[in-house]
């Protein structure tokens, strides 16, 4: 995979799950960030490998879970992966404003 896009709405999940952990431990969000950012790169390495979002069911649309975290992605073509979003386990991703 030579090309991994984050979509903005990806970023804003990802600065408000920064902002979330950081009220409560700053190490801990050290720590979740490098775990989402290695989620992604096994998600890189394999994105056919990855469980389709059952929500969808669309071959391209791939999940990976990253301790409380979900990351969402779109498989574009062969060298292009799009991080659609990243959100906690707890919430269902049709609950989402930004599936509505």
């Amino acid at each position: 995979m030579d090309e991994i896009n984050w979509t903005q709405l990806a970023l804003e999940d990802l600065d408000n799950i920064v902002e979330d952990i950081t009220k409560d431990a700053l190490k801990y969000t050290e720590i979740t960030v490098s775990k989402l950012f290695a989620a992604i790169e096994i998600i890189e390495s394999m994105p056919k490998a990855r469980s389709i979002v059952p929500e969808f069911q669309i071959a391209s649309i791939k999940k990976i879970i990253c301790g409380n975290y979900r990351i969402v992605c779109k498989i574009i073509h062969e060298f292009r992966i799009d991080i659609l979003t990243l959100y906690n386990c707890e919430m269902l991703i049709s609950n989402s404003k930004k599936f509505n």
